[in-house]
């Protein structure tokens, strides 16, 4: 099994580094003031992990909550029992 782990991390390499090849062409982007030029793959690249990032965050947050409201319960529940 790690085995195919390892291959499908190598297909995924692969067709990063193609579409890095392939995307070579300078995009801007604006917002507010700031102008920012770089080429396609970079900016895929950074929003990928910019997404990465918040979704980390996000699920981070929820499972924070989870927990303390499972804790919350639990109390509730020990109290009411005695």
């Amino acid at each position: 099994m790690r085995f195919l782990y390892f291959l499908f991390l190598v297909a995924f390499l692969g067709a990063v580094a193609i579409f890095a090849v392939q995307n070579q062409y300078d995009v801007t982007l604006r917002f507010l003031n700031w102008d920012l030029t770089l080429p396609v793959s970079a900016i895929v690249g950074g929003a990928f992990l910019l997404g990465m990032f918040s979704g980390w965050s996000i699920v981070g947050m929820v499972r924070r909550s989870v927990n303390r409201a499972a804790e919350v319960f639990d109390d509730r529940s020990a109290a009411a029992r005695h």
